[in-house]
Formats: structure tokens, C-alpha cells, sequence
């Protein structure tokens, strides 16, 4: 049987050969360029992204702030979700408890609490120490 099948082989391999012979030339030039095509597409996706952040962060920038009603005057973490926050809206100041799903107003101020002017940018001390350990390293090394 299988001698018999031989000669049908032999005569549809000569036509099969240039077929897949032209496939993988044709594929692989195919391949290439796809393969191209794609990184190009992704970069160039990547570099909108990059792009419209950029351009968001101008237009925030540039947006006034002054005029806001509310503003945050102190918060303060209870725990790892619940934190109190003190408002100001308009003249008055209202304490306000926040939690997970739920916003409470605690307390209305008669007085406002002056909040503290922003003191200068303090080191902590482990930064503070960790940057003292890193100047000496490079003096070393110097």
C-alpha cells in the first residue's frame, strides 16, 4: 500500500515545495514589517500618552485657585481609614469625621482656628541621616 502511495507523493512534492517556498519568503518580509509596524504603533502610543500627561499637568497648573470656596484647612488620620478634617467654607470652619462610606459634620466652629503658617520644609531624621550616610559614601569614593 505504502508502495503504492510513493509515486502520488513524489508528484505533489515538486508542486508543494515552490508553494511553500514563496509562502516563507512572503512571510517572513511579511513578519518583518508587521513586526515594525507594531513597535512604531506602540511608541507612538506611548509617546501620546506621554504627551497629553504633560499636557494635563500644564493646564492644572494654569487653572486659578484663589477663587475656591472650600478649602482644607487641617486633617488629621485617626487610623488606616478614618480621618477628621477641618473646612473652611466661606467664614465658617466645620470639623467633619471621615470614614469608609460616611462623611459626618462633628462640629461647627464659632471662633475659627487660625492654622499654622507652613513651616519651613523639615527633614526628618531618618532622611536627614540617611543623607548624611549617603555624602559620606561619596566622599569616600572620591
Amino acid at each position: 500500500m505504502a508502495l503504492l502511495m510513493l509515486p502520488l507523493v513524489a508528484v505533489a512534492a515538486p508542486e508543494a515545495a515552490p508553494a511553500v517556498a514563496t509562502t516563507a519568503a512572503t512571510g517572513g518580509s511579511g513578519l518583518a514589517g508587521q513586526l515594525t509596524q507594531m513597535v512604531l504603533g506602540l511608541l507612538a502610543v506611548v509617546g501620546l500618552i506621554f504627551v497629553l500627561a504633560w499636557l494635563m499637568r500644564r493646564v492644572q497648573q494654569a487653572a486659578p485657585r484663589g477663587g475656591q470656596v472650600i478649602d482644607v484647612v487641617g486633617a488629621k488620620a485617626l487610623g488606616p481609614r478614618d480621618r477628621l478634617v477641618l473646612v473652611q467654607v466661606g467664614e465658617e470652619q466645620i470639623l467633619i469625621g471621615i470614614s469608609p462610606g460616611r462623611i459626618t459634620p462633628l462640629h461647627v466652629m464659632n471662633k475659627p482656628v487660625n492654622a499654622p503658617s507652613k513651616p519651613e520644609q523639615t527633614t526628618p531624621e531618618f532622611a536627614q541621616r540617611l543623607m548624611e550616610l549617603l555624602g559620606k559614601d561619596q566622599k569616600d569614593k572620591k
